[in-house]
């Protein structure tokens, strides 16, 4: 078994596409998530009430729903303090990076793509690592967000819903392998180059 075997579901985000600024332009997007209660459906395309603004390059089955880990949420809130966007330690509101899961127990360099999150009746598969834009830039309020994302690491996946069903917070899951070809970490690494220009 791998080092993640298992992790807690800690919070459901959903966004509807709404305006948001970047650098200047007024863009639509969905990237803002905010917490919902209650047993949550996800089907094939994703969670039910969450949109994408651009389909080309968030959303469809094979990225349905993002998850992010929630041990990354500490060194994102340092980098915006050491960096004057905010000047207190508050804690990052779930949903501020776009992530529809905050899950605890699971890391990019211990996931590979094609190992399956089962959460009892709901089956979803790790298909690739989320890989920034400069809309992450405006959310995050620092032009180096995205670059710090791919340094990192902690850029958090994409998955695909292979059986549907609901997810309700608090809820534990199963990593159960995949072929264990290629971490999710270690393909972002390759995509870097294209991020770090």
């Amino acid at each position: 078994m791998p080092k993640a075997d298992r992790g807690t579901l800690l919070s459901i985000q959903t966004g509807r596409v709404r305006p948001l600024m970047v650098s200047g332009r007024k863009m639509a997007s969905a990237i803002g998530k905010t917490p919902v209660s209650g047993p949550v459906e996800v089907g094939v395309m994703g969670l039910l009430g969450d949109e994408q603004a651009d389909p080309t390059v968030h959303g469809g089955l094979s990225k349905a729903v993002y998850a992010m880990p929630s041990e990354h949420l500490p060194w994102w809130r340092a980098q915006r303090q050491t960096r004057g966007v905010t000047l207190f330690e508050e804690d990052l509101a779930p949903g501020l990076l776009g992530e529809n899961l905050s899950l605890h127990g699971v890391l990019e360099q211990d996931l590979f793509i094609g190992d399956t999150l089962q959460f009892g009746e709901v089956a979803l598969r790790v298909t690739q690592p989320r890989e920034p834009c400069g809309k992450f830039n405006a959310v995050m309020a620092y032009p180096q967000a995205a670059k710090d994302m791919v340094l990192s690491g902690r850029c958090g996946f994409y998955l695909a819903v292979d059986r549907p069903g609901f997810l309700q917070v608090g809820a534990t899951f199963e990593v159960i392998p995949g072929p264990r070809a290629i971490s999710v970490l270690q393909v972002l690494q390759h995509k870097a180059w294209k991020h770090l220009r």
